[in-house]
């Protein structure tokens, strides 16, 4: 499946080599996880993403079609969880497939920055002085830009 929106966990490695199995000749695979961060300058102890899953599904397919449209892609495969999370954990997983490199990076970059603009996933931290929502960001609009 191109996408899968899930509170349960997924293993990345496994994720990986489930993918790669499916290689359809390509010459270049590129995967990406994003993780729960916590820093100890800003530390977290939970992250909580909130979604309606079927719309989360839907828009996360049509930035997939559109991404395996425009670099070529043999395929592409968004996973992204929701729910409440832990440090470490990991929250998204972006795979691409190409014949050639360059096409599986530009692809994967395009997937991660639509994702972080377009995706219908509002985030929740959790830390020492409390819980609050987590803004948009100006630097995600701008990666996204390239693009358009």
């Amino acid at each position: 499946m191109a996408v899968r929106v899930s509170p349960d966990p997924f293993d990345p490695g496994a994720e990986t080599n489930a993918f790669l199995a499916a290689g359809q000749g390509a010459g270049a695979a590129v995967t990406f996880t994003g993780v729960v961060r916590s820093r100890p300058d800003d530390p977290i102890t939970a992250l909580t993403l909130e979604c309606y899953p079927e719309l989360a599904v839907n828009q996360l397919a049509s930035i997939v079609d559109r991404a395996k449209t425009r670099f070529g892609l043999l395929a592409a495969t968004v996973i992204h969880r929701y729910g409440t999370l832990a440090p470490g954990e990991p929250i998204v997983q972006v795979m691409t497939l190409s014949p050639h490199r360059e096409a599986a990076f530009k692809g994967a970059e395009f997937l991660m920055d639509y994702l972080k603009t377009d995706a219908p996933f509002w985030k929740q931290e959790t830390g020492p002085g409390g819980t609050h929502w987590v803004e948009a960001k100006a630097e995600d609009d701008v990666a996204k830009a390239r693009w358009e």
